[in-house]
C-alpha cells in the first residue's frame, strides 16, 4: 500500500504493540503520532519514517533502518535529561522504519510559538538557549552530535505546576535517516541532515559534525527566536546555503544584550567560534543580570591558529611499515559511555565564570610547575628556562618533548623543533593559539582554553593529549601574548603531522596521525595515503579499538579486521553491511608504546572504490 495513505493511520498497531490514536503533525522525516503503548499501558510518540519513492525507499531501507538503530543506541544514552526528548526504540514494521520517543503533552515547537506570538524577548531566549545548550553539551560529552538543530527541533511544554512553556526540550536528537519528504535539507558526504539556513559554514562545505558546528546552528535558531526569521533568510534553500558560507547574517534588531552573544555564535571559523562554556556564561548573564553594567555584554579573548607548518605539503617517510588485516567477521558492538556533564542551573551560572577560572589555576598547576611560569628574568625564554625554546612556537610547529624522568605528561618537557616534521620523529604538534591579556591571565584560563579548542582533533586521533605551552611573565610579549596548544602522543611519537596540516595525497609513516572519517588511497595492504572524500577513495577511517596486551604485531595483522568489524561495525556508520566491510590498519608504533591500538576502516567487499556521496 503507499506510505502515508490513511489505512496507515488511526487505529493501527505498529509491532503488535503501539496503537495509533491520532497525527500529531509531520515533517521532513515523515509523521509524527501519539499512540498507546499497550505493554505498559502509557502513550508514546511515534515517528513514522516516509519514502514518498517506494522504489528508493526499497534500495536504501535497510542501510537507512541499520543508521537509524545505531543513532537512537546514541541518543538513548540522553535518558532522562531534563532537556532532552527520549528516544526509546527504533523498530521496523512491514519494511518501514519507525522511531518511539517520549511523547510531551501540550508542547509547541519553537518555530510555531515564534509563528503564532511573534519574537521572544532577549532573557526568554536566552533561557531557552541555556536549556539546549545543557542538552547540546550533555551529548558532545558523549561524542553525539545533533546535526539538526533548528526551532522545529525545540519544543516548549509546561512544567509540573503547570507554567505554560517552562519546559525546554530538545528533539531529534541525533537521528540521521534521510527520508525523501517535506522540508528541504542539505546531505553532505559525512551522513548529515541538516537544514538550510541553520547549517554551520564548515559541515556546508563538507566538514564533520562537531560541537561547534551544533553550537553555530544554536545561534541560528536564537537569532531566529528574537528576530522571527533566520540570520541567512533568503528566498531558496540554496541563496541560504550560500549565505551560511559566504556572507555576514542580517544585523540584529532586537536582540539588545543577546546580540553579542549571537555574534560570537556565528563566527565562520569554529575555531574562533565562541566554546560552549563561555556561551553558557554569556547567556547566563543575560538570564540572570549582575550589578556590573557590562555584565550583559560578551567580550572573549581572541584565538587564532597562526601561519602554515612548514612541513605542509611533504611526505613523510615511514619508518617502520604498517598492514591492513584480512577480511573481517561481523559481530556485536560493545560501547563504553562517556560520563554526562550537567550544567548549573541559570540561577548559579553566573558563577561559572569563577568555577572556570578556578579550573584553569589548577589545570595551569598541574601540567605547569610555579619555577617555570614565574621566570622573571628581562629577556628571558618566552616559555621559561624548563622548555627551553628561545623562540615563540608558531602554528603547525611539530616538537619533540624529553620529559623529566622519561615519564610522559609528567613535570615540564623540554621541548625542541622539528623543522621538517619528520627527522626527529616529532611528538606533537601546535595546534591552536590561546591570546590573553596578561601572563597570569594565561596562567589561570590558559591550559583550560587550550584543552577546549584541540578537544576536535584530539577526538578524532587514537591516541593523544593536549598540552598547554604558557608564557612567563618576562615572555609574555615575546610569545605574542599567547599560549601555544599542542596536541602531543599520549604514550609516544604521532611520527608527522596531524589534521589540517597532513598533505594531500601524502603516505602514512604510522597509525597515529590516521584520524576519524580520513580517506584513503590504499594501493597495497601496506601501503595508505591521504585523499580528499570529494573524490574517489579506497577506504574511510571510522574509529579505533585496541587488542588485549599479549597480543604481538603479528597476530595483531591477522586478528585485527575481526576486532574492528566487533567494536566499530561500519554498519553503525550507515554502511550496508550487505556491501561493505570491516578494514584495519596496525603498526609498530602502537605496540612499542603498548597502547595496542588499531585503526578500524570499512571498505567495500568487492574492492570496489568508494565515491564522494557515500555514507
Amino acid at each position: 500500500m503507499p506510505q502515508g495513505s490513511p489505512t496507515s493511520g488511526v487505529g493501527r498497531v505498529i509491532a503488535g504493540r503501539y496503537l495509533l490514536l491520532n497525527r500529531l503533525g509531520s515533517g521532513g522525516m515523515g509523521h509524527v503520532w501519539l499512540a498507546h503503548d499497550q505493554r505498559l499501558a502509557c502513550e508514546v510518540a511515534l515517528k513514522e519514517i516516509v519514502f514518498s519513492n517506494p522504489a528508493y525507499a526499497e534500495a536504501e531501507r535497510e542501510a537507512r533502518v541499520a543508521r537509524a538503530r545505531a543513532e537512537a543506541r546514541n541518543a538513548a544514552g540522553l535518558r532522562g535529561h531534563p532537556h532532552v526528548v527520549t528516544v526509546h526504540d527504533v523498530l521496523e514494521h512491514e519494511g518501514l522504519p519507525w522511531i518511539v520517543m517520549e511523547y510531551v503533552a501540550d508542547a509547541v515547537d519553537l518555530r510555531d510559538m515564534v509563528g503564532r506570538h511573534g519574537s521572544l524577548a532577549p532573557a526568554e531566549c536566552a533561557r531557552i538557549g541555556l536549556a539546549v545548550l545543557d542538552a547540546l553539551t550533555a551529548g558532545h560529552q558523549r561524542g553525539v552530535m545533533h546535526r539538526d538543530v533548528k526551532p522545529a527541533n525545540i519544543l516548549l511544554a509546561p512544567d509540573r505546576i503547570g507554567s505554560p512553556y517552562a519546559r525546554v526540550l530538545l528533539t531529534d536528537y541525533g537521528i540521521s535517516v534521510q527520508p525523501d519528504a517535506g522540508e528541504t535539507r542539505y546531505t553532505l558526504t559525512s551522513v548529515l541532515v541538516g537544514t538550510a539556513g541553520y547549517l554551520a559554514p564548515e559541515r556546508a562545505t563538507g566538514g564533520p559534525p562537531t560541537a561547534a558546528a551544533d553550537l553555530f546552528s544554536l545561534g541560528c535558531t536564537l537569532y531566529h527566536a528574537v528576530e522571527g526569521h533566520g540570520p541567512f533568510v533568503r528566498e531558496t534553500p540554496l541563496a541560504e546555503i550560500t549565505a551560511v558560507v559566504m556572507e555576514d547574517p542580517l544585523p540584529p534588531v532586537r536582540a539588545g544584550a543577546l546580540a553579542p552573544v549571537l555574534h560570537a555564535m556565528l563566527e565562520k571559523d569554529p575555531l574562533r567560534r565562541i566554546p560552549a562554556a563561555e556561551a553558557e556564561a554569556a547567556l547566563a548573564r543575560i538570564v540572570t543580570p549582575q550589578t556590573d553594567p557590562g555584565a550583559g555584554s560578551y567580550a572573549r579573548t581572541q584565538t587564532d591558529l597562526g601561519s602554515p607548518s612548514p612541513c605542509e605539503g611533504q611526505a613523510v617517510p615511514e619508518p617502520a611499515p604498517f598492514i591492513a588485516g584480512p577480511a573481517p567477521s561481523h559481530s556485536p558492538s560493545g560501547r563504553r559511555r562517556r560520563p554526562r556533564s550537567r550544567l548549573l542551573r541559570p540561577v548559579l551560572a553566573c558563577l561559572l565564570g569563577l568555577v572556570l577560572a578556578l579550573g584553569g589555576v589548577w589545570y595551569a598547576m598541574a601540567h605547569q610547575p610555579p619555577g617555570d611560569t614565574t621566570d622573571t628574568g628581562k629577556d628571558g625564554p618566552p616559555y621559561g628556562t624548563a622548555i627551553g625554546l628561545a623562540a615563540p612556537l608558531k602554528g603547525g610547529d611539530c616538537v619533540t618533548a624529553d620529559w623529566p624522568g622519561g615519564k610522559r605528561f609528567d613535570g615540564t618537557p623540554r621541548l625542541a623543533l622539528d623543522p621538517t616534521c619528520r627527522d626527529s620523529i616529532p611528538d606533537g604538534q601546535v595546534m591552536a593559539f590561546v591570546s590573553t591579556a596578561s601572563a597570569g591571565e594565561a596562567r589561570k584560563v590558559g591550559a583550560d582554553r587550550c584543552a577546549q579548542r584541540t578537544q576536535e582533533m584530539r577526538e578524532k586521533l587514537a591516541d593523544v593529549r593536549g598540552f598547554a605551552v604558557v608564557p612567563t611573565d618576562a615572555g609574555f610579549a615575546a610569545a605574542g601574548h599567547r599560549t601555544a596548544c599542542l596536541v602531543l602522543g599520549a604514550h609516544g611519537p604521532v611520527y608527522g603531522p596531524l589534521g589540517s596540516h597532513r598533505a594531500m595525497g601524502s603516505r602514512f609513516a604510522d597509525t597515529s596521525t590516521m584520524q576519524k572519517r580520513d580517506c584513503l588511497d590504499v594501493p597495497s595492504d601496506r601501503a595508505a595515503s591521504l585523499v580528499s572524500c570529494a573524490g574517489k577513495h579506497d577506504q574511510v577511517v571510522l574509529g579505533f579499538t585496541r587488542l588485549g596486551v599479549g597480543v604481538t604485531l603479528a597476530r595483531a595483522r591477522t586478528e585485527s579486521d575481526a576486532a574492528c568489524a566487533r567494536d566499530v561495525p561500519p554498519a553503525d556508520y550507515g554502511f550496508d553491511p550487505s556491501v561493505y566491510e570491516a578494514a584495519s590498519w596496525t603498526s609498530r608504533g602502537p605496540w612499542k608504546s603498548g597502547t595496542h591500538f588499531v585503526v578500524c576502516a570499512v571498505r567495500k567487499q568487492n574492492g570496489g572504490t568508494m565515491e564522494g556521496n557515500e555514507p
